[in-house]
């Protein structure tokens, strides 16, 4: 796909000065650099306009040698984790699991964790940096202490936004079709009329027939924790995705001198 060429209205000639005030004053607060100074930026709606047609991707199995991690979005009422590997040859990034639960400890989350991969690295939600309610003790110690290697993740809100939307909108970042909490937030995931993110709050009790992956952003969140975080070309990458360890094949002793051996 060709790359991205913007310009300001400066390079327009056609316009004049009180023409570009008085179209100024008519786009909303959160469009104005986006139109006057081609600074891409996406207006009220759909955070992601694009067809799941596109992005999403029927499962297979990941290559061994292709590197991977995860991101961690903590929280009681949802704690989200998302999971991708990175086709470094073809430059394409694959979300291929998801962890959705509410109200678990962090034990409970921290084992769905490990039972995908232990020797992974993840990306954590840099709020998780605040106390517990529990004990005061910081939320990624308790973790830490579970057994999970953590780094802080990139949080740039807009960013991140921009480079998942960057990779969506070139193909390369596919989602494995099986990821159907991540696919409903996505279809959910908009603006309001001033550009906000719309962050619908949890309902105690869920209306009949709605899950809560309808009411919240916290798998949309992972996914620019970890294309921010990992992905090299962002140039914000803060750890390395690690390839999966080999295989360890079980130790069988050794049979004794003679025993089912051809001379037996």
């Amino acid at each position: 796909m060709p790359g991205l060429i913007s310009c300001t209205w400066d390079e327009v000639p056609h316009l004049d000065e009180k023409t570009k005030q008085e179209l100024a004053d008519s786009y909303p607060p959160h469009m104005r650099d986006a139109r006057t100074k081609g600074v891409p930026l996406l207006g009220p709606g759909a955070v992601y306009p694009i067809s799941e047609d596109e992005i999403i991707w029927p499962d297979f199995e990941i290559p061994e040698h292709w590197p991977r991690g995860y991101a961690l979005d903590v929280g009681w009422n949802r704690t989200a984790t998302i999971w991708g590997a990175y086709d470094r040859q073809n430059d394409i990034a694959y979300f291929y699991g998801e962890h959705y639960q509410g109200r678990a400890t962090p034990h409970e989350h921290a084992e769905a964790i490990k039972a995908r991969g232990a020797w992974m690295q993840g990306a954590a939600d840099p709020a998780s940096h605040g106390s517990s309610q529990i004990d005061g003790r910081k939320i990624i110690e308790l973790y830490r202490a579970e057994g999970l290697d953590l780094i802080d993740a990139d949080n740039d809100v807009e960013a991140g936004i921009f480079d998942v939307w960057q990779r969506l909108r070139s193909g390369r970042l596919k989602i494995f079709k099986s990821l159907v909490n991540w696919r409903q937030e996505f279809r959910l995931y908009r603006r309001n009329d001033k550009g906000k993110i719309v962050k619908p709050d949890l309902p105690p009790n869920l209306p009949l027939g709605k899950n809560a992956a309808q009411y919240g952003d916290h798998l949309m969140d992972a996914a620019r924790y970890w294309v921010r975080t990992w992905l090299p070309s962002t140039g914000t990458a803060r750890g390395m995705l690690r390839v999966a360890p080999p295989k360890q094949r079980p130790d069988f002793p050794s049979a004794p001198r003679g025993q089912f051996g051809w001379m037996a």
